[in-house]
Order: structure tokens, then sequence, then C-alpha cells
């Protein structure tokens, strides 16, 4: 996910001698306040996205873990994609706290909460990559290579996990939390003999290049070939199995992808390639608070799509308040509808 202050930020950003904001490499061109949000709106916010996010996510980890029997590949990815978002949502009080005031959690909080953040960012995409892969090899090769692959799943996703844990490895062992004159107590990289600009971006860059681009490149491959081929099936319901994640990958690609694209820019100018002045600074500086504001809503996104969009996630949920008492058959024939799916899909989600 994204951070609250990049590891390229801080450095160029303050001069110590007093609180004017300069450009990177300069000691003397101000260019005024870089905070161009409200703290306390921020800090609101990602309390509103804590509550959302654990709310919505644990009722998926629920709905999917209650129909474990019948769960197909997809379903336990989404469940590992739900146990990220999860991971990320208990972050969000610490960068609330960081927000309006200062760390103050110590440095084992911070690489922890910071690792939880990196983790959940890589995985999340990972995740999503996996499933476009999954979709790919059940509806346009349509062999049992998906098949063969729903017995690997749990692997995979183990996989997953340990490669994003490694990828994540710089900011369990650079972040740690340090006073910054005229700034107070802050959770940041510390670099130390490598703490340059050069340096800074070459982590940044390799972060969004592995952890959003490349997967980024797959996701599009993949179902770019799954829609052209459910193009060419004659059933009227062609699309509707794919619906979810395709709605799944959209908003992903809204929360994330202006980020990226800003935080690319912001590189850029950090490297000189572009040239950096003080209202492109501002511009940046703006754009990157608000497509962040972007990223972190995505956490509590999906649960509200699988409740709107997917109607098995409706009618299981509403299965299980039937079995435990909680509404009548009635109200789950009037509210639930049944679902069809094609056979050609292979191994399509039971759950949502």
């Amino acid at each position: 996910m994204a951070q609250i202050y990049d590891g390229s930020d801080f450095e160029g950003l303050f001069n110590y001698t007093d609180d004017t904001f300069i450009l990177p490499g300069s000691d003397t061109t101000p260019c005024g306040d870089p905070q161009t949000v409200d703290k306390y709106f921020l800090a609101t916010l990602y309390c509103l996205v804590f509550f959302l996010s654990l709310v919505g996510n644990s009722l998926v980890v629920f709905v999917i873990c209650y129909n474990r029997l019948k769960q197909s590949s997809t379903d336990v990815y989404l469940l590992n994609l739900a146990i990220a978002d999860l991971l990320f949502a208990i972050t969000l009080p610490f960068w609330a706290v960081y927000r309006a005031n200062e760390w103050v959690f110590g440095t084992v909080m911070c690489k922890v909460v910071s690792g939880l953040q990196e983790v959940n960012f890589y995985s999340g995409i990972l995740l999503l990559a996996c499933i476009s892969i999954d979709r790919y090899l059940a509806i346009v090769r349509a062999t049992g290579v998906a098949m063969q692959m729903r017995d690997w799943v749990k692997y995979i996703c183990l996989g997953v996990w340990l490669l994003s844990a490694l990828l994540s490895l710089p900011v369990l062992i650079f972040r740690e939390d340090f006073e910054a004159p005229r700034i107070g107590w802050v959770c940041y990289e510390n670099l130390g003999s490598f703490g340059t600009d050069r340096w800074r971006i070459i982590l940044r860059i390799s972060r969004h290049i592995f952890g959003f681009f490349l997967p980024l490149l797959v996701m599009l491959f993949c179902y770019g070939s799954t829609f052209t081929a459910l193009c060419q099936t004659k059933s009227n319901q062609k699309f509707k199995p794919m619906k979810v994640i395709f709605a799944v990958v959209v908003a992903f690609l809204f929360c994330w992808l202006p980020y990226n694209i800003v935080i690319v820019i912001d590189s850029l100018m950090r490297s000189r390639i572009i040239e950096d002045t003080c209202k492109k600074r501002t511009q940046v500086e703006t754009a990157m608070s608000v497509t962040e504001m972007f990223s972190y809503m995505h956490n509590c996104i999906n649960p509200i799509l699988y409740a709107f969009i997917g109607q098995k996630f409706k009618n299981s949920f509403l299965r299980i308040l039937v079995n435990h008492g909680m509404v009548s058959k009635a109200f789950l024939k009037k509210y639930g509808r049944s679902v069809s799916t094609m056979s050609t899909q292979g191994n399509v989600s039971s759950t949502l």
C-alpha cells in the first residue's frame, strides 16, 4: 500500500534551519508549506477506512471460510486478498495518529506497521495477478491445467506471501523512528551511508516496477485475452461469471494507478529528468496527497463490490443467516436469486 511518508520525500523537502519547504538539492529556494491536505481530515478518513475495511473484509473472510467445502481457486485467492486488506486496516489507526501529531510508537512498531503496510502493497496486486492467470487458464486455455492449478493454489498463495515479505525487507531493515528538528518524531527510512537521492529513487522505482507495473501488464494481457474469448462465445450469460473479478480489477486500477503515475512523475523530477520548480513541486505534492487518499480507500471497496455485484456472495451470506436463525427462509427467497454459470468457465468462484 501507499506509504505515509515515502522514502525520498523527507530529506529533500525540509530545511532543518527553518520551517520552509525547499526544492530537493537546494538550500536556498523556499517553496512554502508542503502540507496540502488538512491533517485532521486525513486522520478522520483513515479511521473511517479502518472501520469499513475491518467490517467488510472480516465478513468476506467469514463467508468464504464458511463455504470452505465448496471453495474454488478464485475463492482462495480472494480470501487471501481480504486477509491482506485486513492486515493493512489494522495499521490505519497508527497512521491516523501519525498524521494528526507525530510518531509516538517507537522503532519496533515503526518497523512492524510499515512492514505490514508494505506486505499488503505487494500481496494485493500479486494476488490479483494470480486471479487473472487463473481466469485465463480456465476460460481461454480451457484445459486440465486450470484444474491442476487448483491443487497448487494454497502453495501459490504461500509463495505470494513469502515473496511479498522478501520484497518488504528494505522497509523492515531501514525504517526507524527518530526526532527531526522542528518536525518531531517521524517513522522513516534511515539509509545511513546509502542515504542519497539516487538510492532512494532506485528503491522507489524498483518498488513500483516489481510491485505494480509488471503485475499490471500480466493482468492486462490475461484479462484482454479472456475478454476476447468471452466475446466469441454465444451464451447470453458469457460475462456473468467474470463481472465481480472485472469490477475488482477496475476498482484497483482506479484507486492505485493515479497514485503510481504521480509517484513516477515525482521520481523523474527528483532525478532532474523533468524540471523541478516550486509550482510543479506544489502540484505534485497536492496530487500525491489526493491520489494517496484514493489508494487507501481501496481497502474497503472490494467487500462493497461483492455485496452489490456478486449475487453468489449475497446468497451465501443470506444462507448463513438462515442457518443460524437470524432471518427466515421467506426472506432468502425474496432477496436471494438463483445464479447460473457457464459450464465452460471451469472453477469459477462458488462464493462471489
